[in-house]
């Protein structure tokens, strides 16, 4: 049968690898994305893996109501992975209400209410896998992005209760955290700033989407399914 897995935040670096490794590894895939249609990654999957479905998904997390009207698209699931996000780049003192609640639903609420909404589907599954993209910045914080580093660290506690909450139903929910990697959002970034930072990292450069791809993938393998309600953390050594 086809195993069917959702990944919300598709049309990210992180995301898009993800839903390459995924794909590899067999599943079929719903592929959320929002402004940027991930048309070219369906066709580039559905060529190489004619066997299995690929099926876009388009859907604004940060307006209530998303998660119902993304969860009535979907007839099986077995794995969902929140790869979805946003940057901001403000110090408190500059921050609207307005910053924080989008934050707040694109990191947090939605995937929670997604999760929600399709949990009695995944529960149909002797096992089933949630893999949530965390942050170094959710556990370490970070100067000038306070309110990314608040809503990553929530995303990290939800992994940690809710896996002790479903874990009699056979769902594993795991998080990866990774510190600096190779994706448009370090975009704002200086060459000297980037310089700065990758000479805190033991390992001396940036991780590339790829790497974090591969430890959602692991997660959702079967090799782990005695592992839940953990942070793994990506970082090159930079966070410990």
């Amino acid at each position: 049968m086809k195993r069917f897995c959702l990944v919300l935040g598709a049309s990210g670096a992180i995301g898009s690898a993800t839903a390459r490794e995924l794909a590899k590894d067999g599943f079929s895939l719903y592929l959320q994305y929002n402004r940027h249609p991930v048309t070219a990654l369906t066709e580039e999957l559905m060529a190489l893996y004619p066997e299995q479905e690929f099926m876009m998904i388009q859907a604004e997390l940060s307006i209530p109501g998303a998660a119902e009207k993304l969860a009535q698209s979907i007839f099986d699931i077995e794995a969902i992975v929140v790869a979805s996000g946003q940057a901001l780049y403000k110090l408190i003192d500059d921050t609207t209400a307005s910053d924080m609640q989008s934050l707040w639903m694109v990191h947090v609420q939605s995937p929670v209410e997604i999760i929600r909404e399709l949990a009695p589907k995944m529960r149909r599954h002797e096992s089933s896998y949630i893999a949530m993209i965390g942050s170094i910045w959710g556990e370490a914080g970070g100067a000038g992005e306070v309110m990314y580093s608040a809503v990553k660290g929530a995303v990290h506690s939800f992994v940690k209760a809710y896996a002790q909450e479903v874990a009699f139903n056979g769902m594993k929910v795991n998080a990866v955290s990774p510190g600096m990697i190779q994706t448009s959002m370090n975009g704002h970034l200086t060459e000297q700033e980037l310089a700065d930072v990758v000479s805190e990292i033991p390992m001396a450069r940036a991780g590339q989407p790829q790497e974090v791809a591969h430890f959602v993938s692991f997660l959702l393998s079967g090799k782990a399914d005695y592992m839940t309600g953990q942070i793994m953390r990506v970082n090159g050594g930079w966070y410990i």
